[in-house]
């Protein structure tokens, strides 16, 4: 186990750097840049924490966590607001999927390939509205919106994403635990609709920034707007509905899959799958809590809630392990650890370091099935564009522990 260490830099106004990972070298230059510009915000409490999967992000370094007294940065969620992580487990063996025959394949082929034409993924969207409570209930509240009227089209184009998959990064994998049993497990967020929030209230925030002359400088692309004001009540409303679309969307999904394995499976085997120890988690949010005595505004930006007892998941690159954790409760994360495996590459270096037939390759010397409509992309995801999983898992044994490691069968990308 690596230890964390602490950064800090003498005889300057900004609170310590807290780093699951052995060195600031093993960071990465820009990302710590990043990471001391959240540590000179005057609002930042306490220290800033850093994830062992941490990478240079927008404004914010991913993998990232920061406590903020009565002040929230939207930039510092992201815009894919509420994006994260679902899992159910079957008592469905893999040997099942990868040696029964259907009309398409492999029955492991089969259903990833319905999944892929049922559910759709990157730009994608479905024709007809789809059914969605946090949206119902969101109109039935519009008083609570309506300052914001540019952004209220966005609930109803929500109705169209509700049960979509992101592109990118974002999967729905079919995957095998260490006694050969079935998992599935899924990554996406709020879509479209989180995009152009996180977009408009970074925007207002950077006006009203320069407005105040504010002490925190445009160029790190972190402004911020206090809680306790209009405009903060405002982000903060319009990003609990996000976080509840993304987690829906998760939650329909799920569902979706869980149906399409029930289906497939039951009619080539006969066998009706169980399912159990459903989670469904967020790691790119903020949300008011209790820190070293105070209420603070905790961002985590690609990183999970790990409360002693939390169940979250750890995702890797696909083709990789993948692990589902109990949080310990670790004060100085703030309660918080990793949310994957972190980027090594960005991805136009990935695609310009991997080959579209070396990774597609690589997935089938590894047994995974790909479904994915268009693959000309497929290297931005390539398994080595990421850290190592277990790397990551083994410098954060202070903040989870493992419950259970899960490996790619198939998965389904945008």
């Amino acid at each position: 186990m690596n230890e964390m260490f602490v950064h800090n830099i003498e005889n300057e106004n900004m609170i310590p750097i807290k780093i699951w990972q052995s060195s600031p070298e093993a960071v990465g230059e820009k990302c710590l840049e990043q990471a001391l510009h959240l540590a000179k915000l005057p609002f930042a409490f306490e220290h800033i924490a850093l994830m062992p999967d941490t990478h240079f992000g927008k404004g914010m370094p991913i993998g990232g966590v920061i406590a903020c007294e009565n002040a929230v940065i939207p930039n510092a969620v992201g815009v894919d607001i509420g994006c994260g992580m679902a899992y159910v487990q079957t008592d469905i063996p893999v040997s099942l999927l990868r040696e029964t025959m259907t009309g398409n394949g492999t029955l492991i082929q089969a259903v990833c390939g319905d999944i892929l034409r049922n559910i759709p993924t990157g730009f994608g969207h479905y024709k007809t509205p789809q059914p969605s409570e946090v949206l119902d209930r969101a109109k039935s509240e519009m008083g609570i919106y309506e300052a914001d009227r540019e952004l209220i089209p966005q609930i109803d184009e929500g109705y169209y994403q509700a049960g979509t998959l992101g592109g990118g990064n974002h999967f729905i994998e079919i995957q095998q635990d260490d006694s050969g049993m079935c998992g599935i497990m899924l990554h996406s967020g709020s879509r479209h609709f989180g995009n152009i929030v996180g977009q408009y209230f970074n925007k207002i925030a950077h006006e009203l920034n320069d407005r105040w002359f504010s002490r925190v400088p445009a160029e790190w692309n972190l402004p911020f707007l206090p809680a306790d004001t209009d405009e903060g009540k405002r982000y903060l409303a319009w990003m609990q509905l996000c976080m509840d679309f993304a987690y829906e969307n998760r939650a329909i999904m799920l569902r979706k899959v869980k149906e399409i394995f029930a289906s497939k499976v039951g009619k080539h085997t006969g066998i009706v799958p169980v399912f159990s120890d459903e989670i469904n988690c967020h790691h790119n949010y903020a949300v008011l809590e209790n820190h070293f005595g105070r209420n603070v505004w905790v961002h985590r930006k690609g990183a999970i809630r790990a409360r002693e007892g939390d169940m979250g998941i750890i995702p890797g690159a696909m083709g990789s392990y993948s692990y589902i954790v109990r949080g310990k409760g670790c004060a100085d994360s703030f309660m918080s650890s990793s949310h994957g495996a972190g980027r090594s590459y960005s991805r136009t270096a990935a695609v310009e370091k991997f080959s579209v037939e070396s990774v597609i390759v690589d997935l089938k010397e590894q047994n995974v099935v790909l479904a994915k409509v268009n693959k000309s992309d497929v290297a931005e995801e390539s398994r080595f564009a990421y850290k190592d999983i277990d790397d990551v898992m083994a410098n954060q044994t202070e903040l989870t522990e493992p419950v259970k490691r899960l490996f790619t069968v198939g998965v389904v990308k945008g």
